[in-house]
């Protein structure tokens, strides 16, 4: 990726290879993400695009017999380097998956706050505060107010998306992964989502797979093509959809495969 001096670089990824037992499924992946920017990861099913954005935050390795090597450099720090706690990595770099996943046994305000409150903060009036901050933040208060008490699960598909959002702000991450996270939505959902990714990356830096071409091509700065597990090509947006390098890049763009 070229590099712009005046734009920090959230993650160096050098060398990632990752299994499934016997399966590879990423291939010496090397690539950077800017701080503070939307990157979007482009694919066919099957290419390996979830597995890398999992391999970020130190998912991957939850599933059972999976593993990666390489480096995944964060803020300068590879995070699978041995004295690094993973949880302590997941807090910093939330994750939200394709299906709207909320706490059905819990209310609005309890699914925003449930990973405040597994770190023990009790006050009432603090709590209050950040349940309303993080539901702002995700562009769902106004919507919400009057409905706190309800279960998570009785909102819509959408609203469900975006209380996962504030969900995931509330540990106060640098960093959001979203996978595919509006495959299940309707075009109105979909398009509050992206238009609050927009206002999310003022303060925080994203990572999104889409299988929705237009909608990398609408939110994300840069984007990398993923095909049978290597990274094909990583540039600039508007430079993969008009002009990309490589050959495979431009016959997945048109549609002649995938």
């Amino acid at each position: 990726m070229p590099r712009d001096p005046d734009i920090k670089t959230k993650f160096i990824i050098e060398n990632l290879n990752a299994w499934f037992g016997n399966n590879q499924a990423l291939k010496n992946i090397n690539m950077s993400i800017r701080q503070n920017d939307i990157t979007a990861i482009i694919g066919p099913s099957g290419c390996g695009k979830s597995t890398f954005v999992r391999c970020l935050n130190r998912l991957h390795e939850e599933i059972v017999g999976a593993r990666c090597e390489g480096k995944v450099i964060f803020d300068g720090k590879n995070i699978y380097d041995p004295d690094v706690d993973p949880v302590l990595i997941r807090r910093r770099i939330g994750m939200v998956f394709q299906k709207p996943n909320p706490f059905p046994a819990m209310t609005v305000y309890e699914n925003v706050l449930a990973g405040l409150i597994l770190e023990g903060r009790k006050k009432k009036s603090l709590l209050d505060e950040a349940v309303e901050k993080y539901l702002r933040l995700a562009a769902l208060w106004d919507e919400v107010k009057d409905k706190l008490y309800q279960s998570g699960a009785s909102l819509s598909g959408g609203q469900q998306q975006r209380l996962c959002i504030a969900r995931a702000l509330a540990v106060d991450p640098e960093v959001i992964l979203f996978d595919e996270p509006t495959s299940a939505l309707d075009p109105i959902s979909t398009a509050k989502i992206e238009e609050l990714m927009q206002e999310l990356k003022k303060n925080y830096t994203i990572v999104i797979v889409t299988h929705n071409m237009q909608q990398a091509a609408r939110v994300s700065g840069y984007t990398g093509f993923f095909l049978l597990g290597e990274l094909i090509e990583f540039d600039r947006t508007d430079k993969i959809f008009t002009n990309p390098t490589n050959k495979l890049t431009e016959e997945y763009i048109t549609g002649r495969f995938g």
